[in-house]
């Protein structure tokens, strides 16, 4: 015991290594949801010509699987364990990496997607039942964020990577999926070595807990009213920033003139700008426990203007600058603090299922908003009624959220 305790200290917690690695992992997949939005026209190049709507189907394949995954997977992971769950996802993940790269046309883009959503639909439970299970509860807003930061990190990444890699450089864009699957399997090695496996059950202690008075169903408590405005609260949020996602390269190539590397790097100012918003929000969060909803509340209203401001810009330098503080205010910044309210908010037993149901209802937004605005983008020739719809959606969000949690009287 005294050379286990020696070594702690040496090196990092285990709660450590947990956000190094859920970050990295949200790195490489995040890398992989924001690579191909940039070169949608060198993939129909290969795959033929598509309406916006057909290549917007892509993005919500993978999240209506995505989507689907998370109460399921919540509940493998509460009773398998997250690493039970989480590297058969990812190895799916590869596999499905490795057929977009290869295909031909767009059904088979669109087989590759639905795997690809299938599979990561494992992480998301995961994750968040291992940081909410090992992460200390003061140290949980900042650490989310850090873990988010990586989503962040790998969506700049992916955007920039594909605009100057096969836009400048005239690589083939397949190759960059193969390269995905590579680092698909590099996380799958580090899940099974940092990982802790669940701990075997004790027979003994299985009688005794039937024996004991069950607690109380937790189905019950995941509908609450706070819960139930949190869930609505998530949908807006990931609305707003899936459109952004998926969308906002051909925005700004098509609408505002942006050429070449420039849409990659423009686009991933939301992404990078996002990581210090996090982390300063989510600290503090931290600090003042008590004031999660108005912090809550207050990103969700700045990120709704700063979406009309994006499309409202009459420069492309104030465009720049709503991009920015869209990054610093929106979705990345708002959800580690979301995560910690929900943390405090939800059953403790069952975290898996939890955060499943959380994300299920977040994530459904993310199947909606690239086909819709892509069909909106068909009939007007623009997509700025998608921005316009985003940020309604938003304020509708943070209205609900304000009205349950006055009702519960928990806005200190």
């Amino acid at each position: 015991m005294e050379n286990e305790t020696a070594t702690m200290k040496k090196g990092l917690q285990y709660w450590q290594q947990i956000i190094i690695i859920l970050c990295l992992g949200w790195v490489v997949i995040w890398i992989y949801r924001s690579v191909l939005t940039p070169i949608f026209p060198e993939m129909q190049q290969t795959i033929g010509q598509h309406s916006d709507a057909e290549m917007g189907l892509i993005a919500s394949f993978y999240f209506f699987a995505y989507t689907g995954m998370q109460i399921p997977a919540g509940i493998l992971v509460d009773k398998f364990g997250k690493k039970v769950v989480l590297i058969p996802g990812f190895s799916l993940f590869a596999i499905a990496a490795i057929i977009i790269g290869t295909a031909q046309n767009l059904p088979m883009i669109y087989l590759g997607s639905l795997l690809a959503g299938l599979g990561c639909g494992s992480y998301y439970g995961s994750a968040y039942s291992l940081s909410s299970e090992n992460i200390p509860p003061e140290k949980r807003g900042l650490s989310t964020a850090i873990i988010n930061s990586g989503s962040a990190l790998g969506m700049g990444i992916g955007l920039i990577a594909s605009s100057l890699l096969v836009k400048s450089v005239g690589m083939n864009w397949q190759i960059m999926l193969f390269i995905i699957a590579g680092l698909i399997v590099v996380m799958i090695f580090v899940f099974a070595s940092v990982i802790k496996s669940s701990p075997k059950v004790d027979r003994t202690a299985v009688v005794k807990e039937k024996a004991a008075p069950k607690e109380k169903a937790p189905i019950k408590n995941l509908f609450t009213g706070r819960m139930i405005a949190s869930y609505i609260l998530y949908f807006a949020t990931c609305y707003g920033y899936y459109m952004v996602v998926t969308w906002l390269p051909s925005f700004l190539q098509q609408e505002r003139g942006f050429q070449g590397v420039a849409i990659g790097f423009s686009s991933a100012l939301v992404a990078f700008s996002a990581i210090p918003g996090a982390l300063f929000f989510s600290r503090m969060s931290d600090k003042f426990r008590t004031k999660k909803v108005r912090f809550i509340i207050g990103l969700t209203v700045a990120a709704a203007l700063m979406l009309m401001l994006t499309v409202l810009a009459p420069t492309s330098g104030i465009l720049l600058v709503g991009l920015i503080l869209y990054g610093l205010l929106g979705k990345l910044a708002v959800e580690p603090i979301l995560i910690s309210y929900v943390a405090d908010s939800a059953p403790k037993k069952g975290y898996g299922t939890s955060f499943g149901v959380f994300n299920f209802f977040g994530m459904s937004s993310s199947v909606i908003a690239p086909f819709l605005t892509g069909v909106i983008s068909d009939s007007t020739g623009s997509k700025v009624m998608g921005f316009y719809i985003s940020a309604i959606i938003l304020v509708i969000g943070a209205v609900v959220f304000l009205i349950a949690n006055i009702r519960s009287k928990k806005i200190a």
